[in-house]
């Protein structure tokens, strides 16, 4: 399964209204962390396959979803289930730390 982008416009389509948990990696171009993070991210979307939906909100174009989540530190990851934040966490992570936020 392939990682989304997320903006303002098809954030309540993909998140909000998604059948199966959505990761959320709050990240930017210039983040030295969110590059070191982006492997990762990409194989739990790899391996959780249709378990779990993978997202990017890149914070330096969609300013709105980052007030909204109160994203201070990049990169950010938020766990949304059933349209509800169940878990966040945010810096440089093993993966085994963002899979246990699912």
């Amino acid at each position: 399964m392939s990682v989304t982008e997320l903006n303002k416009d098809n954030f309540e389509k993909e998140v909000m209204e998604a059948n199966v948990p959505v990761l959320i990696d709050f990240w930017a171009s210039w983040c030295g962390p969110c590059r070191m993070m982006s492997p990762v991210i990409d194989k739990i979307s790899e391996e959780m396959g249709d378990k779990l939906k993978v997202c990017k909100v890149n914070v330096d174009e969609n300013h709105e979803l980052a007030e909204k989540y109160e994203i201070m530190t990049i990169p950010a990851f938020i766990v949304i289930k059933n349209g509800a934040e169940v878990g966040r966490t945010i810096g440089v992570q093993p993966k085994e730390d963002i899979l246990k936020l699912i």
